[in-house]
C-alpha cells in the first residue's frame, strides 16, 4: 500500500449533535424491521378473534318500537309551552330497563334477570319520544318474544304507574267531596232551625259557598277520572323476519387483525426503545463519531453480487488512502461475523499487485479462502487469466500455414503400460511415472496457503505466521466476546464493521470506548447489510 501518502481525513463530515428531521420513512423503519413481532401479534389478534367467532354463539337481536305518550287532563287542548306535554325520556329509558319490567320479562320468559339485563337494550333517538327495545339471544325466536315482551311489559308497568297516581287523586278527592258534603248537611241543619231572619241568612250564604265548592270538586274528580292513563303503544313489533345477526363474524376477524397489527406496531416502538440497532449510516455515525468509509449493499436485496463487490473496493479504495505500508488492518465488530467483507477487501487490494495476508485466529481460514476464491470469481477483469490468441494476421495463406511443421499425432497408449506386468528378468529397471508440479494460470507456483488474485496474491494463516508480510488483514472475532482484535489494532489500524438492522447501538458505543481507551483511533466503519457480512 505505497501507492498513495497518508493524508488527513476531510472534516467536512456532518456533526454527530446536529439535528436531523424525522420523516414518514423513519417513523415506518421500526415497524418494518420488527416486521415478524408485528405479524406474530397480528396472527394472535387473529387467532383470538377466530376462537372467539368459533367459541361464542351468534348473537340475533330483535328490535321494537314504542312510541310515549304524554298522559295530561285534556288531550285536546293544544299544549303550548306547557310542562305537562314533554315527556323526559332519560327517565322513561330508566323505567323501560328498571327492575319492574326485567322480573316481568324474566316472569314470562324464564331466565336469569341478570341475563335478561345484559340482552335487553333501550335506545332513545334524539329530539323524539320514542323508545327501541333491543334483544339479543342465540334464538332468533327468543329474541323477538323477549323484544315485544319488553316493550309490553314498559307501558304495562308505566299504565300501572298512571293508575295508582290516578287512584290516589281520586281517593283524595272523595275524601274532600265527603268532608265538605258533611259540612253540607250540618249548614243546611242550621238552616232549618234558625228562628230570625238575620241567622237564616247567615246560614244560607254559607250553605252556597259549600254548595260552589262540593260543585267544584265534583267537577275535578270527574275530570280526572276521564284522564286516558295510556302511556303509548308499539308502532313497530319485533318479527322473525327482521331479526338481524348481531355483529359480523368478517368484521370481527378484520377486528382482531388489524387490532393485533396495531399492538404489534406498539410493542416494536418499545422493543426499539429498549433494543436500539443500527438503521441507517447517521445511526451509524451518531453511535461511533467516526467516518463512514463506505456501505455495502446486500446482494440478494437491492443490488447483484457485482454491485456489493464494486462497494466493497470503494472501501478498499477509502482504507487504502488511509495506510501505508507495513499495514496491520483489523477489521472489528461487536457480536458479528466481518468474514465475508475481510476476505472481499483482500481481493479488491491483492487485484492491483499487493500481497496481501489475511489472518485468522479463530478457525475460520476455509471459509475465508472459499469465500475469496468466489470474489475473485466476479471480478470485472481477472489479470491471471491466460490471455485470447491473437488473430492471424491478414498476410497468411492457408499454404504458408501448411508450410509449418504439423504437430506429430499423439502415440496410441500402450495397452501394457511399464510396470504392468512383471518382469521375470531380476535386473530389469522399474520404471516410474513423472509427475508434473501444479502451476497456476500466472506459471507461478501456488501454496497451498495463497491464492492469485490479479497481479497479486492472497495469504491465509495465524496472526503470528503474518509478522513479516507488509499488508496484513486481520479477522477479528466479535469484541464483545474476545479482545483480540483490539490487541491487534493496537499494532496497526481498525476498521469498525457495523452490520445494519443487526449492530446494537449500545455494543457498537461500547466497543468504539474499548478500542479508543486501549489507544486504538479506529480508520472509520463500514455500514453493511445482512447476508454480506
Amino acid at each position: 500500500m505505497t501507492d498513495a501518502a497518508p493524508a488527513s481525513w476531510p472534516t467536512d463530515s456532518p456533526p454527530t449533535n446536529a439535528a436531523r428531521s424525522v420523516t414518514l420513512t423513519d417513523l415506518l423503519r421500526v415497524p418494518m424491521h420488527r416486521i415478524r413481532l408485528v405479524l406474530a401479534v397480528a396472527l394472535v389478534g387473529l387467532l383470538a378473534a377466530l376462537g372467539f367467532v368459533l367459541l361464542v354463539p351468534a348473537a340475533v337481536t330483535a328490535n321494537a318500537v314504542v312510541a310515549v305518550r304524554p298522559v295530561v287532563t285534556d288531550a285536546f287542548t293544544p299544549s303550548g309551552a306547557n310542562a305537562d306535554r314533554a315527556v323526559n325520556m332519560n327517565v322513561e329509558s330508566r323505567i323501560a330497563t328498571g327492575t319492574e319490567v326485567v322480573q316481568r320479562l324474566a316472569g314470562a320468559i324464564g331466565g336469569d334477570p341478570r341475563e335478561i339485563r345484559d340482552a335487553l337494550e333501550v335506545e332513545v333517538p334524539t329530539g323524539g319520544q320514542i323508545l327501541r327495545f333491543s334483544y339479543s339471544s342465540p334464538d332468533a325466536q327468543r329474541a323477538v318474544r323477549g323484544a315485544n315482551l319488553s316493550a309490553q311489559a314498559y307501558l304495562d308497568v308505566r299504565r300501572a304507574m298512571y293508575e295508582q297516581q290516578r287512584a290516589e287523586m281520586l281517593r283524595s278527592y272523595d275524601a274532600s267531596i265527603t268532608k265538605v258534603a258533611a259540612q253540607q248537611t250540618a249548614v243546611q241543619k242550621r238552616v232549618s232551625a234558625a228562628k230570625d231572619s238575620a241567622a237564616s241568612d247567615a246560614a244560607l250564604a254559607e250553605l252556597a259557598g259549600i254548595n260552589n265548592q262540593l260543585t267544584q270538586l265534583n267537577s275535578s274528580r270527574t275530570e280526572i277520572a276521564a284522564v286516558d292513563v295510556n302511556p303509548g303503544w308499539v308502532t313497530q313489533t319485533a318479527e322473525r323476519a327482521l331479526a338481524t345477526s348481531a355483529g359480523n363474524r368478517l368484521l370481527f376477524l378484520v377486528a382482531g387483525v388489524l387490532g393485533g397489527a396495531l399492538l404489534g406496531v406498539v410493542l416494536s416502538y418499545a422493543w426499539e426503545a429498549t433494543d436500539r440497532r443500527v438503521r441507517s449510516v447517521a445511526d451509524g455515525r451518531d453511535a461511533t463519531g467516526l467516518p463512514l468509509l463506505g456501505t455495502v449493499r446486500r446482494p440478494g436485496f437491492r443490488g447483484s453480487p457485482r454491485a456489493a463487490d464494486a462497494d466493497i473496493r470503494y472501501v478498499a479504495m477509502a482504507v487504502a488512502e488511509r495506510v501505508r505500508q507495513p499495514a496491520r488492518v483489523a477489521l472489528v465488530t461487536a457480536r458479528e461475523d466481518a468474514t465475508s467483507l475481510t476476505a472481499g477487501l483482500a481481493v479488491a487490494l491483492a487485484v492491483d499487485g499487493r500481497e496481501v495476508f489475511v489472518a485468522d485466529d479463530s478457525g475460520r481460514t476455509d471459509r475465508l479462502r472459499a469465500a475469496v476464491l468466489a470474489d475473485r470469481g466476479r471480478l470485472p477483469i481477472d489479470p491471471s487469466r491466460p490471455h485470447v490468441p491473437k488473430p492471424r494476421p491478414a498476410g497468411s495463406t492457408p499454404a504458408a500455414a501448411a508450410a509449418t511443421p504439423a504437430t506429430p499425432a499423439p502415440r496410441r497408449p500402450s495397452p501394457h503400460p511399464p510396470g504392468a506386468r512383471p518382469s521375470t528378468d531380476p535386473d530389469a529397471t522399474l520404471t516410474l511415472p513423472r509427475v508434473t508440479s501444479a502451476r497456476t494460470d500466472s506459471s507461478r507456483p501456488a501454496t497451498p496457503d495463497e491464492v492469485s488474485v490479479g497481479v497479486g496474491t492472497v495469504r491465509f494463516g495465524t496472526w503470528r505466521q503474518g509478522a513479516d508480510h507488509g499488508l496484513v488483514l486481520y479477522n477479528a472475532p466479535p469484541g464483545e466476546s474476545d479482545e483480540r482484535g483490539v490487541a491487534v489494532a493496537r499494532q496497526g489500524n481498525a476498521v469498525v464493521v457495523v452490520e445494519r438492522d443487526r449492530t446494537r447501538q449500545s455494543d457498537l458505543r461500547r466497543l468504539v470506548e474499548r478500542l479508543r481507551a486501549a489507544g486504538v483511533t479506529p480508520l472509520g466503519f463500514v455500514l453493511t447489510r445482512n447476508g454480506r457480512a
